[in-house]
């Protein structure tokens, strides 16, 4: 695989900023050229009631709330309606499906969020899926000889680009001092000849057989340094179907207070969506935080109207950083993240 290890970092940040340049302008493209509506964007039309003919959702293979409220069929039982589930490989495809009008509803980073929202596209942040703890850690194999995260200087570290694990990493190495453009070398991908990777299962679970662990994404939260994965939904069909996306944030808080009640019962279900023995599902579900909606309308995520909370102020300094880094070409005001955060639903669920 192409490393592009001996070419200047200079040279490598340069094309990083292109290729980030162009892909935010695409998404932008393609939310103005394809309008993301429910005529132009190829959105459901509307079946009966004022009901959408179908309520489609774009998840990853992610140990939370989703793949149960898919499993048991909770949606469909209460809308009445078809619902569709398009399994993505990263948030960055899900913001594109969201500009297209593909699905109505995503899930997606808090770094793609972030640079979702940077670059214009439309829509709202409507739920945390989940906080990330210990489910992404940066580990560096053992016969790298390094122990602190200052002996990464030089070396050469996996993180897939525009993912949460980026953002760690890049947060992280300039925390002890590093610069992440020139003191050591990046790579979007997995080579088999890296020296550390800050990445999640099931990658994870092999990098630390024989790796050490430097760093977690639970331990950067105490720190103040919030990831996670936030369930957004298209602005326009929010305004026309406020009562399905009511629908699906309930059911996923429904979702939450199982695993919460019963977390061996939710383990089953998840193990079974994603072809996993309930006790790993159970151990990769430990690593994430999980929220009811009460718990989301708190200072310590969501906040309540008028009082951003911390997760709000998150993604504006993750826009603010991936700016900084040249990894986009602008970041969002404050006010202009506090206007993508609509709590009317969580709110809804969690009877506030």
């Amino acid at each position: 695989m192409r490393t592009e290890e001996d070419r200047p970092a200079g040279s490598r940040s340069e094309r990083r900023r292109a290729v980030a340049s162009m892909l935010a302008a695409a998404l932008l493209l393609v939310a103005v050229g394809c309008g993301a509506s429910e005529s132009g964007g190829g959105g459901a039309k509307e079946g009966e009631g004022g009901k959408p003919a179908k309520l489609r959702i774009g998840y990853q293979v992610i140990p939370n709330g989703a793949p149960i409220v898919k499993n048991q069929g909770w949606l469909e039982k209460e809308l009445g309606i078809p619902v569709e589930w398009q399994q993505f490989d990263s948030g960055a495809n899900v913001n594109r499906a969201i500009a297209s009008g593909g699905i109505d509803v995503g899930l997606a980073g808090s770094s793609p969020v972030a640079n979702g929202i940077a670059s214009g596209l439309p829509y709202k942040v409507a739920w945390i899926y989940d906080i990330i703890g210990d489910a992404e850690q940066l580990v560096v194999k053992k016969d790298a000889g390094v122990s602190d995260i200052a002996g990464l200087k030089g070396k050469k570290i996996a993180a897939p680009f525009g993912s949460t694990t980026h953002y760690s990493l890049l947060t992280t190495l300039q925390d002890a001092g590093l610069d992440p453009a020139s003191d050591v070398d990046v790579l979007d991908l997995e080579p088999d000849d890296i020296d550390a990777a800050y990445t999640w299962n099931p990658s994870l679970a092999k990098l630390k057989d024989d790796g050490k662990v430097l760093v977690s994404s639970a331990e950067l939260a105490k720190q103040g340094t919030l990831t996670g994965d936030i369930g957004i939904v298209r602005a326009d069909f929010a305004e026309k179907y406020p009562d399905a996306v009511t629908a699906w944030v309930k059911q996923q808080d429904r979702a939450v207070q199982l695993y919460k009640d019963d977390p061996d019962a939710a383990a089953k279900i998840v193990g079974k969506e994603f072809s996993l023995p309930p006790k790993d599902a159970l151990e990769q579900m430990k690593g994430l935080i999980w929220l009811t909606a009460a718990e989301q309308l708190t200072p310590e995520y969501l906040g309540t109207p008028g009082q951003p909370g911390a997760l709000v102020k998150q993604l504006t300094t993750t826009a603010k950083f991936l700016k900084q880094q040249k990894l986009i070409d602008r970041g969002p005001s404050a006010d202009e993240f506090n206007e993508a955060v609509d709590l009317q639903f969580v709110q809804k669920a969690s009877g506030a």
